[in-house]
This record gives C-alpha cells, sequence and structure tokens, in this order.
C-alpha cells in the first residue's frame, strides 16, 4: 500500500515511516519545510509539501493513497497556550481527509493521546467514548471530540481507528516529556515528584509505538480504539529516583501548589494518576512491545548526555 503520513518526520511519524517501508509499504510524508522535505527523500519516501491548515490538500493527498496515517498536531502551538487553534486545526484536517477517504473501505489512523482517560484507575479501549464533564471542561476534551469524528467515519465506509500514545513515547532521540523533565531535574538540583509520587505514567517504546501504527493500518477493525501501552503505570516517583541516580542529585517531593513554579507547563500533568491497559489491543492485532521499558531505558544514560 501507498500511505499518506502526516507528522512524518516528528520523533513517532519517522519511526512509523521506516516501519511501514521495512514491511514493504510505499509512504507519502507530508512536509512542511525544505528540512522535513530532506529528509523524508532521504528515508526513501515521496514528499506532499503542505501543513495541517491545509484542509484542500490533505484531502487530495488522502484521496490518492490507499490509505493514511495521521499523527500531525501542532503541539508548539497548543504548549503555547492557544490549544483551541491547534485542535480546531486537527478536526478540519480529519473531516477533509475523512470525507476523501469516505466509501472507499480504506484505512484512517488518527493519533490521540490517553492521559487523563480516567483518574486513579486503570483506562481502557473503552474509556472516552462517551466523554465524561471533567474531560469536556477541560482544553484536552476537543481533541476526544476530533477522535470520536475519526472512530464515526467507520459509518461512511472508512476502516477508521484511534490509535492513543501515552505522554510518554520514549528513546534515544527523545525531546518530549521525560527530556523535559530532566532538564528541569539538572536545572533545580532535584529530581521532583508531586506529593508521595504514587501517582502511574503509561508509558511506550516508540520502536513499538511505530509497529502498532502499522498493524492499525494495515489490519485495525473500523471503528477500534488502539492502546500503544508497554508500562501499564510507572509510579513518577519511581521515574524521579531513576532521573536522580543518573544525574547525581536528590529526588524530592514537590508540593501540589508548587508544580507550576517547579515543572514549567509540565506542573499540569505531573500530578495525574493516569494508568492505562492495552490489554485488548494486544488481542485484537497480536502485538506485543518488545522494547525497553520506560525505567530501562532511563538507566541506558541517552536522556542525560547533554545536561
Amino acid at each position: 500500500m501507498e500511505i499518506f503520513v502526516t507528522g512524518a518526520t516528528g520523533w513517532i511519524g519517522s519511526a512509523v515511516v521506516q516501519e511501514l517501508m521495512g514491511a514493504g509499504h510505499q509512504v507519502m510524508g507530508l512536509a512542511r519545510s525544505d528540512a522535513a522535505a530532506q529528509q523524508l527523500e532521504a528515508a526513501g519516501a515521496t514528499v506532499r509539501r503542505g501543513d495541517v491548515n491545509d484542509p484542500e490538500g490533505l484531502a487530495k493527498a488522502a484521496a490518492k493513497s490507499d490509505g493514511v496515517v495521521h499523527l500531525a498536531f501542532q503541539h508548539e502551538l497548543a504548549f503555547s497556550g492557544n490549544f483551541a487553534a491547534a485542535t480546531m486545526a486537527d478536526r478540519r484536517a480529519v473531516e477533509a481527509m475523512g470525507a476523501a477517504l469516505a466509501g472507499s473501505g480504506r484505512p484512517f489512523v488518527l493519533a490521540s493521546g490517553m492521559l487523563g482517560l480516567a483518574t486513579g484507575r486503570v483506562a481502557t479501549e473503552d474509556d472516552g467514548l462517551v466523554p465524561s464533564a471533567e474531560v469536556r471542561a477541560n482544553p484536552a476534551g476537543r481533541r476526544v471530540a476530533t477522535a470520536l469524528l475519526a472512530l464515526s467515519l467507520a459509518g461512511m465506509d472508512v476502516r477508521s481507528s484511534v490509535l492513543r500514545f501515552p505522554p510518554t513515547v520514549h528513546g534515544d532521540g527523545d525531546n518530549g516529556f521525560i527530556a523535559h523533565l530532566v532538564r528541569t531535574a539538572s536545572q533545580r538540583g532535584a529530581a521532583g515528584y508531586v506529593g508521595d509520587g504514587t501517582n502511574r505514567w503509561p508509558a511506550v517504546h516508540r520502536s513499538d509505538a511505530a509497529r502498532l501504527a502499522r498493524l492499525a493500518v494495515e489490519a485495525a477493525p473500523a471503528g477500534s480504539v488502539l492502546h500503544a501501552v508497554g508500562d501499564e503505570g510507572v509510579p513518577f516517583r519511581d521515574i524521579a529516583e531513576a532521573m536522580a541516580s543518573q544525574l547525581g542529585l536528590p529526588a524530592k517531593s514537590v508540593a501540589p501548589l508548587d508544580a507550576i513554579e517547579h515543572f514549567g507547563f509540565m506542573g499540569h500533568f505531573v500530578a495525574l494518576d493516569s494508568p492505562a491497559s492495552g490489554a485488548a489491543t494486544r488481542e485484537l492485532l497480536g502485538w506485543q512491545p518488545t522494547g525497553p521499558t520506560l525505567l530501562a531505558d532511563l538507566a541506558q544514560g541517552h536522556y542525560f548526555r547533554d545536561v
């Protein structure tokens, strides 16, 4: 198949491109810059210039493809405080590509998140299909609404699925949440955790996430929700202590009211207890994570090379 991949040069997307091509698929990747286009060409993919703010162009690319993996999201816009604009652009992109695929039976895989799906219990693939009042009131609820839109494309003969990623998709080269926490610990002189640090985060290795994306576009049934979960829930104190060990610093508790001051924008997330299961996904697609766990990855030391 020739798969159209948005976000094709991102942290997860670049691994998905390699995974798809390694399995014999062709890839057309979305590139919004010359550097991104060169990266895709070097990987052996074809290039589609544009970005998520061009729904018409996305629709044309989707119509020419045998399926879509939509990973792009304007995270830089969201982190700058304009989450609404980022989510609206994403919704328009899904609407456009979904309409282009309608009636074809071709796959559409939408990347989404799982942080906050449930509080204090293990979230499953069945969670989030009827958003709670808490989720609807949260800006992230707009992404949930877009995920539900993607699932509804199954009624238009699109083999749509939603692939939920944990907040931590880790590996050598990661510059996401874990890298930010490492930098924060280095700057603060201590690796922090909120309260007693028993709140849990799910995680998955980048290679396992990419393999699941390939399995989704190849075989996920229409209307399915998938969880890319390697670690069901790592206690945040364990994460902090692993960082502290590598940095030669203490691990310390941060009071909830001080979380924003200590962690910056991450203070909104680090106290969440949001474990998640991928058991149904493993049974459905025969996916088994083989990459290192988050704590094993931290022990390898690559997160600490530049601090």
